[in-house]
């Protein structure tokens, strides 16, 4: 695998901080300690200088390059993480991803992530995708919290993957986004690939874009805090496609800072005291429903709660 080349213009929301902070924030694909390592080994430019200190200020309207290099083989171990097991059965689990949480391992995230969990909870796990994936049929971003299947036999893997490509797999999410959205249902129909402008983001402008529909429907307003509760139901299943397609309608999810939110967007110091206070994007999965690989059953697993602190928020907002 050759090395990956990134770059990034700073703009004001991510000005006048450290240049490993910058990363971390604006490419949340890797830890912040893994950032510092290749800045001090020599892999990251501004402004076609290489820079050494990750200490080193960022400013708006500077070009930060990053090289990737090509990962080392990973020593994949099983780790004793908690984990939250909805369904299991020989074929297959369903299993909740807490907010914070790496899918599989990657550079900068070599242990802690979810597989490292499954491969200590489970014996038998699908290798269809790799050890470093084992198990892995569908992901969810970092900061997204919320329900995964994962594959317990090869069989079963195959599956569902086919069912993930051939988009009969119902997937639900609740998120809390900024601003009043009008309409109480509608479709968000535009495509995504990898922005022109920047390239670690999704965007509808891109030379490689791919259809992307989302089904929403406006479960709660807050007129007075500027916000809204949407329930949503993905028909495709793109890279940040909820994320991107939210913010393209000018309503990006309360703290998901890459993808357009700014705190000056609440009307109440309540609302931007509690968003201070989440540690994620207000994003979670909290239903999935799909038919048995083996059995050919329906099995409709949903969350018994929201991830805290959405649950006090709500109750917070009134």
């Amino acid at each position: 695998m050759e090395k990956e080349t990134l770059s990034f213009k700073v703009d004001e929301d991510l000005s006048n901080i450290r240049l490993d902070q910058f990363l971390a924030k604006a490419y949340p694909e890797f830890s912040r300690s893994y950032y510092q390592k290749l800045i001090k080994s020599g892999f990251v430019q501004i402004d076609n200088k290489k820079i050494k200190k990750p200490s080193t200020k960022v400013n708006k309207g500077m070009e930060v390059v990053l090289e990737i290099p090509p990962p080392p083989q990973l020593d994949i171990k099983p780790e004793n993480i908690p984990l939250n097991i909805y369904y299991e059965d020989e074929d297959l689990a369903v299993v909740y991803k807490p907010p914070g949480m790496v899918v599989h391992p990657s550079p900068g995230h070599s242990s802690g992530t979810l597989v490292n969990a499954l491969l200590y909870h489970f014996k038998n796990l699908s290798k269809y995708g790799g050890k470093e994936r084992a198990g892995i049929v569908h992901r969810l971003d970092k900061d997204t919290a919320g329900l995964l299947v994962v594959a317990k036999s090869e069989f079963a893997h195959k599956e569902l993957q086919k069912q993930f490509q051939e988009r009969t797999v119902d997937k639900k999410y609740k998120a809390l986004v900024s601003g009043v959205v009008k309409k109480d249902h509608d479709f968000i129909d535009l495509p995504i690939g990898r922005s022109i402008y920047n390239r670690q983001k999704m965007g509808t402008e891109s030379t490689s874009l791919r259809d992307a529909l989302t089904e929403y429907w406006v479960e709660k307003r807050w007129e007075n805090h500027n916000i809204t509760l949407v329930d949503i139901k993905l028909h495709t299943g793109r890279t940040h496609q909820i994320r991107v397609h939210f913010s393209s309608i000018g309503h990006p999810l309360l703290n998901d800072k890459i993808y357009g939110f700014k705190k000056n967007s609440l009307k109440t110091d309540i609302a931007k005291q509690l968003v201070e206070n989440l540690p994620f994007h207000a994003l979670v999965a909290y239903k999935i429903a799909f038919e048995h690989p083996r059995t050919k059953k329906n099995i409709e697993i949903s969350l018994e709660k929201l991830p805290d602190p959405i649950p006090f928020i709500l109750e917070k907002l009134g």
